[in-house]
């Protein structure tokens, strides 16, 4: 590593997780102990105590993340499609300001599956780059392939996690300061042809004897009471991991000088909303950890209003002195956690795959709508919008935080669900350019 060069700009680092929930940090309240390498970064930094997924799914949540705009706008708005080269990302607002760009692991925006990502399929990550289009198609818990600069594999035979964190030590060790580095784990997502999830040897264990359950999972159908001890073990083992990163910035004498963030890309409900682990508009599909530690966030407090995680490259560009351009729909989350208010906060949420579905999540409500069809909700499912959407979902997260009271068609609620109704209805317009119909719910969804 050579020196810093850019007039005292700090290093960026971030690690993304796959499909983890908020509330496995001690941080949101979590009272295992999972996670203290995490937990002590939040108490050093900023937390988002209500951080929301912009896209409850894995490569149209990535394409959001990296340029800051939503799923629709960037053409990514379902998994395999490729972010357009057009498209410009964190790596080349950084890289514009004088930074290196490294990237490890599951990248997700190339269509490339299980081939090796070409140089224009990689976002900006020119200066360092060891990953996959889907390391899960790659890769199993314990061995697999990743691939090099030059598109050659890199394989390895050992718990996935501990891998992809050598490989970021690596690229600490061989990036220029100012950097930006991406660290994207597959955990603690299912491994999908296992119809499972996995943690290292010996980590479930610890966690099957009266393991927490949180309220939203609690006499609820679903596999959480057999999958919970190995996606915990998973958890403890990327706090680990985090540890190790945090560890490797002490010994290049860069820890001072680098903004930490962590995040995830969407929740988990383990199938107990309509058989999914996400893809839905529920508190355990959208709402997802989000810690920020380092330089300009050690004198902040916690960002305690409703953000969407399309702030996060507006919020780091702010915190490294790079002026948002003015394509990048999020704002930065620095003036928050300052104590400034934002008004009546909220968080847009495009869900695709399993519907075509919007929602709006303030602080106090959850509003969601979804396109009908004579087959039901999931007929349709292929189009990225609608010109007609019905009221699916009005929870009151003050009173029913596990969302177990479907409120949406309740006469005492209508004011409050034509209210939300027309700040979405905004929210599409200014997004998506659309004026789409949004009807009350009158009739069962069954109906429709």
């Amino acid at each position: 590593m050579t020196g810093d060069t850019s007039g005292g700009r700090p290093n960026l680092l971030v690690v993304l997780t796959d499909q983890q929930r908020w509330d496995t940090l001690g941080a949101y309240g979590c009272p295992m102990d999972l996670t203290p390498n995490l937990d002590a970064l939040a108490r050093e930094g900023c937390t988002v105590e209500q951080a929301i997924s912009p896209q409850p799914l894995c490569g149209p949540f990535r394409a959001a993340f990296q340029t800051g705009k939503y799923a629709t706008e960037t053409g990514v708005w379902r998994n395999s499609m490729p972010l357009p080269e057009k498209e410009s990302t964190l790596a080349d607002y950084v890289r514009a300001a004088g930074y290196e760009a490294g990237f490890v692991g599951n990248w997700h925006l190339a269509g490339t599956f299980d081939e090796p990502v070409g140089p224009e399929r990689r976002g900006g990550y020119d200066d360092y780059w060891v990953g996959a289009d889907i390391a899960e198609f790659t890769t199993q818990p314990t061995s697999g392939r990743l691939f090099d600069a030059d598109g050659e594999p890199v394989t390895f035979d050992r718990y996935r996690a501990d891998a992809f964190t050598d490989l970021a030590l690596e690229a600490v060790e061989t990036l220029s300061e100012p950097f930006l580095l991406v660290v994207s784990y597959v955990e603690p997502h299912n491994q999908n042809d296992q119809w499972t999830f996995v943690a290292p040897d010996g980590y479930a264990g610890r966690h099957e004897k009266n393991p927490y359950v949180p309220g939203d999972l609690d006499g609820r159908p679903g596999d959480w009471y057999s999958e919970l001890p190995d996606y915990y073990g998973m958890v403890e083992r990327l706090d680990e991991c985090v540890g190790r990163l945090l560890e490797g910035l002490d010994r290049e004498g860069v820890r001072e000088e680098t903004v930490v963030a962590y995040a995830s890309d969407h929740g988990c409900h383990f199938r107990t909303r309509p058989g999914e682990y996400k893809r839905t508009s529920h508190e355990s599909a959208v709402r997802v950890p989000a810690v920020f530690a380092g330089p300009g966030f050690r004198e902040r407090g916690d960002v305690d209003r409703v953000a969407s995680l399309v702030d996060v490259v507006p919020t780091l560009l702010d915190a490294a002195g790079i002026d948002v351009p003015p394509a990048v729909h999020g704002e930065s989350l620095l003036p928050a956690a300052d104590g400034e208010t934002a008004g009546d906060a909220d968080a847009f949420v495009q869900v695709s795959e399993s519907q075509i579905g919007r929602a709006l999540r303030t602080d106090r409500y959850k509003y969601a709508v979804a396109a009908p069809s004579r087959d039901g909700w999931r007929s349709g499912s292929g189009d990225q919008r609608s010109d007609v959407y019905v009221e699916r979902y009005l929870y009151d997260l003050a009173r029913d935080p596990h969302e177990r009271v479907n409120l949406v068609s309740h006469p005492e609620y209508r004011e409050v669900a034509q209210r939300l109704r027309d700040r979405l209805v905004e929210r599409i317009a200014t997004v998506e350019g659309d004026s789409p119909e949004v009807r009350q719910l009158e009739k069962g969804y069954r109906d429709y």
